[in-house]
């Protein structure tokens, strides 16, 4: 019998946010296995974080948006380097006005579910996606 698949776990957010019909979507910035690739924004948790609290320090961290954290809609558990990461995607809300500057992306944009399903997604969201489909917000 062998030990498990990872030597330590992470928690990481995701924060889907929707309006008038549409996704926001940030690209990535090219380079590594997920460079180029499409992400809801979000990242990985911080030690004395609350996974909210953690998702509103990346959105402000990457697109200098203020958000607020609603409700967690999906967890999902994924592999990635050895880690297990414990993955849980949150509506979020932006603070009007909706103002964003690209400070790890290199693009952004408001897509319908249709785009949204066309679209190279990074593999961790794939699920989120998945979700978002199955409950027809288009």
């Amino acid at each position: 019998m062998s030990g498990p698949m990872y030597t330590s776990e992470r928690i990481t957010t995701t924060g889907v946010l929707f309006k008038t019909g549409r996704y926001f979507l940030a690209k990535r910035q090219k380079g590594g296995e997920i460079g180029g690739l499409w992400e809801f924004p979000g990242g990985k948790h911080k030690w004395g974080e609350t996974p909210e609290e953690s998702l509103a320090r990346e959105y402000l961290e990457e697109l200098a948006l203020h958000i607020k954290v609603g409700s967690c809609f999906l967890r999902h558990d994924f592999i990635h380097k050895s880690v297990l990461y414990h993955a849980q995607a949150y509506w979020v809300e932006a603070v009007a006005p909706i103002r964003y500057r690209l400070l790890e992306h290199q693009d952004a944009r408001w897509v319908t579910l249709e785009e949204l399903l066309e679209l190279p997604l990074v593999p961790s969201d794939i699920p989120v996606r998945r979700k978002l489909e199955e409950l027809g917000f288009a």
